[in-house]
């Protein structure tokens, strides 16, 4: 059975639908649960981060990585199959684009693409067309790097903003695993 590793970002509104998402994959897929430190330390309202680490961890069953030095290994020790980062935020696309590795999930986007490994980015920013515009472009363009097709969620209150179909991650990975971007990208 292919290992996904599963990194998730503080798109908090949207964390429990990457949730479901990730119960979806652990039908077919191993899952390594990773988690920004946002995630792993953060109560919000829209939960509390000691309940989403226990569902990642009991969906996953195993430990939630979640520290730089954790997720270093990722690529070299052959630890995943491929990464998908659900949701991913604007701040992560953005250090991403720009090679910034200062996360626990930077550093296991980072060491999965040094391998040639895929990475599949679930989009979930507010800026996604503004200020991180220019950096989703960027990574549309990079090697190995595959997005979940995306959409406007509230053109009228939030122009900027994208979002991605978080019901085509599955088909976005197996598409990635056979080293194709899932069309369209844009719904």
């Amino acid at each position: 059975m292919p290992t996904l590793g599963f990194a998730m970002c503080g798109s908090f509104c949207t964390l429990a639908g990457a949730m479901e998402q990730m119960a979806q994959l652990a039908k077919d897929y191993a899952l390594l649960p990773i988690m920004s430190d946002n995630v792993f330390h953060t109560d919000t309202r829209f939960g509390r981060a000691e309940d989403f680490i226990g569902q990642a961890q009991k969906i996953a069953g195993r430990q939630v990585l979640h520290t730089i030095v954790e997720a270093e290994p990722i690529g070299p020790k052959a630890m995943a199959d491929a990464m998908v980062v659900c949701p991913c935020t604007g701040n992560t696309l953005s250090k991403l684009a720009l090679g910034i590795t200062d996360t626990p999930v930077t550093m296991a986007v980072k060491s999965t693409l040094r391998v040639g490994r895929p990475v599949v980015l679930c989009l979930a920013s507010n800026d996604a067309l503004a200020a991180s515009g220019q950096n989703a472009a960027r990574l549309m363009n990079t090697k190995n790097v595959y997005f979940v097709p995306l959409r406007q969620d509230d053109p009228e209150k939030k122009p900027f903003s994208l979002v991605a179909d978080f019901s085509r991650l599955a088909d976005t990975v197996k598409a990635a695993l056979e080293g194709r971007q899932l069309q369209p990208v844009f719904l």
